[in-house]
């Protein structure tokens, strides 16, 4: 598309061919077969795929409309509602081998933050998988990169099958994790809250925010007694603001008195994945002077504040 460049790290990040001595070409899902002599025959039995390249353009500018620019095939499901995993789930249903616990859970993937989150472990080369309210809308949203769900977080049933091959978990809004009887099997849960906010609210907005308030309460309760490693990020008051113009603030009190962008938050979230503390970690966080190059090593720093604290 004229105009439209995207930074090497997203070019990066598309399928790659494996190539061995035998001449055998082969790419996830597909069967390609290539015969040397003196002519070359190339049969391929692979449906045409959407590139990596075009999914991320597919979700920044529009996604349908870049489909058509593109003559890539449409990803929207046959009913219009499902996009055919939950069939594939019900047959793996009686297998209790996970494999690699690789998968990131997204709660919430409707909303400015999951999306956000989602879009960055995209570009991580992460696999995800959302809850989401609208598969149909999802899907022309993320393509085939992300595992879309629906369901009710306190059906047992149904979180057996969304947590199949699931190692973290991130929450970006309140009301899930508080519904969840039990994380068995996730190695690490990430809960962005508003706590601090709700908490410092007064008068007709802190009535206003009573509900999300003890949604807060609970999805935080619930974490810590999950007995599952888990990070609290205590954000300021999210803003629509564009990320990665500001420094941060990790002092206590930063996230009662200040505020930060939503895209910024997203991506604590997602670098948050990076250190899985002993037991949990929470830190309160909103933007401010500090820069952040190293976050790793700032969660560590965190973590060792945590500790002197106790």
């Amino acid at each position: 598309m004229a105009g439209t460049s995207l930074p090497s790290s997203l070019l990066s990040q598309g399928p790659s061919l494996l190539f061995s001595s035998s001449n055998h070409v082969s790419e996830s899902k597909s069967r390609i077969l290539i015969t040397s002599g003196k002519r070359s025959i190339v049969r391929c039995l692979a449906k045409k795929k959407i590139s990596f390249v075009d999914q991320i353009l597919d979700y920044i500018e529009g996604g349908p409309k870049l489909r058509k620019w593109y003559g890539a095939p449409k990803l929207e499901p046959k009913d219009g509602t499902s996009s055919g995993d939950d069939d594939e789930f019900e047959e793996e249903e009686e297998d209790d081998r996970d494999g690699d616990k690789d998968t990131v859970f997204v709660t919430d993937g409707d909303s400015d933050l999951g999306q956000m989150i989602i879009l960055q472990l995209i570009v991580k080369g992460t696999r995800v998988k959302a809850l989401v309210k609208d598969k149909r809308k999802a899907l022309e949203a993320f393509g085939a990169y992300v595992e879309l769900t629906s369901g009710d977080a306190s059906d047992d049933r149904f979180l057996r099958k969304a947590f199949k091959g699931v190692g973290a978990i991130i929450s970006p809004t309140e009301g899930f994790l508080s519904n969840v009887k039990s994380l068995r099997g996730v190695k690490h849960a990430v809960l962005l809250s508003q706590l601090s906010v709700y908490e410092s609210s007064g008068g007709i907005k802190a009535m206003m925010n009573n509900k999300a308030k003890k949604l807060a309460e609970g999805d935080e309760n619930a974490v810590i007694s999950s007995n599952v490693p888990y990070t609290i990020i205590r954000t300021g008051k999210l803003k629509d603001s564009p990320g990665g113009n500001q420094g941060f603030n990790f002092s206590v009190g930063a996230a009662a008195k200040g505020s930060i962008s939503k895209e910024d938050a997203a991506r604590i979230c997602v670098e948050a994945l990076s250190v899985v503390p002993p037991t949990g970690l929470i830190f309160e966080v909103s933007n401010g002077e500090e820069a952040v190059s190293d976050w790793e090593g700032q969660l560590m720093k965190l973590m060792q504040r945590q500790s002197e604290k106790k």
